[in-house]
């Protein structure tokens, strides 16, 4: 029995599909057991918190920000729209044709997807980013959580990371390295619960859209 008539992973395969940012520990996965050693397998994960398919949280930029334990399970699950947007950055026109709610989430299906980069594992500068003021009308509409299909929202090479600031600052959450390809535009549910991990700034999440 199917409890949705859609439903969308649009998670990257940690292992497989997933860019580390310049600087981030890679993800690996090794194994500390062996069927054939110990009768079972268990494997040692080592990651970054920003590793795949991750949240951004306020404590990734400001350290009185809030962290993981500062939200309920229930913070993950929100109204989503899923955009198009055709041109390589993310301006103000495509945030005011997409019209967002208040307290809605807001994905951004680009070139990313549907070029195959978000899930090859690559790091490059050629990506499709946010710009700072299309983020200022964000804020303005008051979303929820913004996402995009590259390990990063913020343009390529600004270390000062205004972007992220600001959202994070206004308790917009960050959802990065989606993969969209498969998506079309419209209106969904965005369930995107991370790990529990107390402290956290971010953390790895299953990503999935249902309606």
């Amino acid at each position: 029995m199917h409890l949705f008539s859609e439903l969308y992973d649009v998670s990257v395969c940690l292992g497989r599909e997933n860019t580390s940012f310049p600087g981030d520990p890679d993800f690996s996965r090794t194994l500390a057991r062996t069927h054939a050693a110990h009768g079972c397998e268990v494997a040692a994960l080592s990651l970054s918190a920003h590793a795949g398919t991750h949240l951004d949280l306020p404590a990734h930029f400001f350290p009185q920000g809030k962290r993981l334990d500062d939200y309920a399970a229930s913070d993950f699950i929100l109204p989503a729209r899923v955009v198009e947007v055709a041109s390589p950055h993310i301006g103000v026109a495509a945030v005011q044709a997409a019209a967002p709610e208040p307290g809605s989430a807001l994905l951004f299906k680009t070139a990313n997807s549907t070029s195959g980069l978000s899930v090859a594992g690559l790091w490059s500068e050629d990506f499709v980013s946010l710009d700072l003021a299309a983020a200022e009308l964000l804020v303005e509409r008051r979303v929820r959580l913004v996402g995009i299909d590259y390990i990063t929202i913020e343009l390529p090479g600004d270390e000062a990371s205004p972007v992220h600031k600001l959202l994070l600052g206004h308790d917009i959450l960050i959802l990065e390295a989606l993969n969209l390809a498969q998506v079309p535009p419209g209106r969904y549910t965005l369930i995107c619960l991370p790990l529990k991990i107390t402290r956290a700034e971010a953390a790895p999440v299953r990503a999935v859209l249902v309606r």
